[in-house]
């Protein structure tokens, strides 16, 4: 069925009808790219979703994804990635394949309606010039026939009245002529308009408007077919990625079933193994004697008096701490009435203020150790004591890591020794380009001065004999921990010596009578404050899973500080953080960056702005 035969006077109609199929092609069009965007901000979403999850770099989330079910759940944040990129591949390719390339036909399809239109308006104008002229023609016919036979009646009675003239009759029947011969010209006239009017009007509707109207078929049909193929498109684009989409949900399947339990459980074993050996059997404890106790080879006792008594404050694994209440602990070391802990610049937490050491306590039975501890109040030497053992934590760890577990210490060694390694190899290979550029420069000397070089080669070569003597100490240790030497070497207490002359605060004031122990640390037969010490430090972790101290205000950095002592943070100037913490004396401010980083800067480094309405942060050790 054509356009042109079936609705040859539906012009205004048609055109209505174009011009709603050029607003359906548009909506399409406008539904695209929606879609589009979609999936850009769908993707953008997924990314920042798998970066937000993403470990953070030197930080304790990177040794957690040690385990299997953390190396999966990053394998699936790298999948959510390659996710991500499929869905700004089906924005890309609807972009390219179905939005420009609409846009373009719309373009072109208005302009060719735009033509077709044009036309047939021309044709509609032309058709009506041609029947104005020939309603002109006709009507001039009419007039001229009537004025004819006015004249034709005015002869014949000018004829019929003997009073009138010859001369008038004459002249009467000249006019009568004239009207009749205007009259047969009209006549003609009309004649022949009309049959061009006839001519034109057949072209019009049985030539002219079928053609311009089978066109705009022919354009309405082609816009159909086109969006008809874009739909197509539409959903190609959709299947083009699933294969992929599908390996990505299948690399998250393999993934997860990589997870194994078994080896996770063995890493957890690993990490927190500390190498002691279980306690003994502890024996039946009357009024009259004290307590006794079954020595493991691995218990910590004095090995001079062969007597199995306990020390409370020794590295034993048979440890009272598990068995006090944790909030009776925090209540002594978060007394309001005591100063906080020094900041982490700080002398090392082993040094003491220098004087008398107090005397060796009397052993006691384990009982009357436990429930004086339970029901006194804390003294001021053994807070002070605590302090500076759980400023361990907030200031300097031990060189030779002697206050963890052995196998944890084993562990620290090993790492360390490692990390010297690579830092003696970089150093190494420095100092190989070194000498090959003085090569350089010797056989080229245009290129440069050879001397100028043996001030950095000189360097390079000190920081390696450095670094090999810190290995070489490390390494000694972690023969001793490893069983391979019985005792620390001369060797080793040698390059012990080295690091103490560098800290003579701890040497001063680091307890004289040291017993090696199987572990590699030692048994420090010090005062109770020395005991407490211990103690606090190797409990420090109980303190590890406290909710983090409450925003007291905000400071502003006014220099760049690098903290390179732990416990304390690097800020740089301008930058604005939380403070959890003011300072108390010591010229330490406590601040936080985020959920994640914390410690101590120079309170001269920073202002402070506190809010008026904090009640103030409670100080938790």
């Amino acid at each position: 069925m054509s356009w042109g035969t079936e609705l040859w006077d539906q012009f205004d109609n048609l055109e209505k009808h174009t011009q709603w199929g050029i607003d359906i092609l548009e909506k399409y069009i406008k539904f695209v790219k929606e879609r589009t965007e979609i999936e850009l901000s769908y993707a953008k979403q997924l990314r920042n979703l798998a970066k937000k999850y993403q470990p953070k770099k030197n930080s304790k989330e990177e040794e957690e994804y040690r385990y299997t079910a953390c190396k999966a759940f990053l394998s699936t944040l790298n999948e959510m990635n390659d996710y991500a990129g499929q869905h700004e591949v089906i924005s890309e390719n609807m972009t390219s394949h179905i939005t420009v390339e609409l846009a373009r036909y719309v373009q072109e399809l208005k302009q060719e309606r735009k033509s077709y239109f044009h036309d047939g308006r021309k044709a509609q104008q032309h058709i009506e010039i041609c029947w104005k002229q020939l309603e002109s023609s006709k009507r001039r016919f009419e007039r001229d026939c009537k004025e004819a036979d006015r004249a034709q009646q005015y002869f014949e009675k000018m004829d019929a009245d003997i009073n009138v003239t010859k001369a008038d009759v004459e002249k009467a029947r000249q006019q009568a002529q004239v009207r009749h011969q205007m009259a047969e010209d009209s006549r003609a006239d009309y004649s022949s308009i009309l049959q061009k009017f006839n001519h034109e009007q057949h072209e019009y509707y049985h030539t002219h408007i079928p053609n311009i109207f089978q066109k705009i078929q022919e354009m309405e049909e082609r816009r159909i077919v086109r969006i008809g193929e874009s739909m197509k498109t539409y959903a190609e684009v959709d299947r083009q990625v699933i294969p992929i989409i599908g390996k990505c949900l299948d690399e998250i399947v393999k993934a997860a079933e990589s997870i194994d339990q078994k080896n996770d459980s063995q890493l957890v074993i690993e990490a927190y193994k500390s190498g002691f050996e279980p306690p003994g059997d502890i024996e039946f404890e009357d009024y009259t004697q004290p307590m006794k106790r079954t020595v493991s080879d691995n218990s910590l006792s004095n090995s001079r008096e062969g007597k199995a008594e306990l020390k409370f404050g020794g590295k034993s694994k048979g440890k009272l701490w598990p068995f006090i209440k944790k909030n009776k602990l925090m209540s002594l070391l978060t007394s309001p009435h005591q100063p906080p802990p020094p900041p982490p610049a700080s002398s090392s937490p082993s040094a003491v203020p220098n004087g008398p050491q107090s005397p060796k306590q009397q052993k006691e039975p384990l009982s009357h150790r436990f429930n004086e501890f339970m029901t006194s109040k804390p003294k001021m030497h053994c807070f002070r004591s605590l302090k500076r053992g759980l400023s361990l934590k907030l200031g300097a760890t031990p060189e030779d890591f002697s206050n963890l577990p052995p196998e944890q210490r084993r562990k620290k060694l090993q790492q360390k020794v490692d990390e010297l390694n690579k830092e003696i190899q970089k150093e190494m290979d420095q100092r190989d380009a070194i000498t090959k550029m003085k090569d350089v420069y010797l056989k080229n000397p245009q290129m440069g001065d050879p001397a100028s070089l043996d001030h950095k080669l000189t360097e390079v070569s000190q920081n390696i004999e450095k670094l090999r003597l810190e290995a070489q100490k490390f390494e000694a240790w972690l023969a001793e921990v490893e069983g391979r030497l019985p005792a620390r070497s001369d060797q080793a207490r040698r390059q012990s010596g080295m690091y103490d002359a560098q800290n003579p605060a701890t040497v001063n004031n680091c307890a004289q009578d040291r017993e090696s122990s199987p572990d590699g640390s030692y048994t420090e037969e010090q005062s109770q404050e020395s005991e407490v010490k211990v103690l606090a430090t190797d409990f420090d972790d109980e303190f590890d899973d406290e909710e983090p101290l409450p925003a007291i205000g905000t400071c502003k950095a006014l220099y760049t500080f690098e903290g390179q002592n732990e416990g304390t943070i690097s800020v740089v100037e301008g930058e604005t953080l939380y403070v959890i913490e003011e300072d108390k004396g010591d010229g330490w401010t406590r601040i936080r960056r985020n959920e994640e980083e914390e410690g101590y800067v120079p309170t001269s480094y920073v202002e402070v702005y506190l809010d008026k309405n904090a009640k103030g942060a409670k100080t938790y050790i």
